[in-house]
């Protein structure tokens, strides 16, 4: 899918890798507790490690080291909406995380996946 969600500068990924990341690793990488900083989505774990946006105090720090599925599908930065349970999700909401999806598989590496994830759904 090319258009909307393509970045404005070209941005080369390495291949997804699907090495397990357990929810207390992934927990560290919050830019806060480790220099490494991740955001799960659907239980792919996304560096965004050096986007200044999940650092403590900025707008997406909520996100930083969970997954946060259900909260990007609500369009939501509230600290309760940031889990991983996305079945809740109204079939509008779900386009919303998959276009979230499709946004950072195109401008983050997938570093591993949230071990024992479901899809919640």
């Amino acid at each position: 899918m090319t258009g909307k969600f393509e970045p404005k500068t070209p941005v080369v990924l390495n291949p997804p890798k699907d090495d397990p990341i357990t929810l207390e690793e992934l927990a560290k990488a919050n830019g806060v507790d480790s220099d490494k900083c991740y955001v799960a989505i659907k239980g792919k774990v996304y560096d965004v490690t050096g986007n200044k946006a999940y650092l403590p105090g900025a707008s997406y720090h909520v996100f930083a080291g969970k997954d946060a599925s259900r909260a990007l599908g609500k369009t939501s930065t509230k600290e309760e909406d940031a889990v991983a349970d996305w079945s809740v999700l109204t079939d509008a909401e779900k386009k919303v995380l998959d276009d979230w999806v499709t946004f950072f598989s195109k401008r983050y590496n997938v570093v591993g996946v949230v071990a024992g994830a479901t899809n919640m759904e």
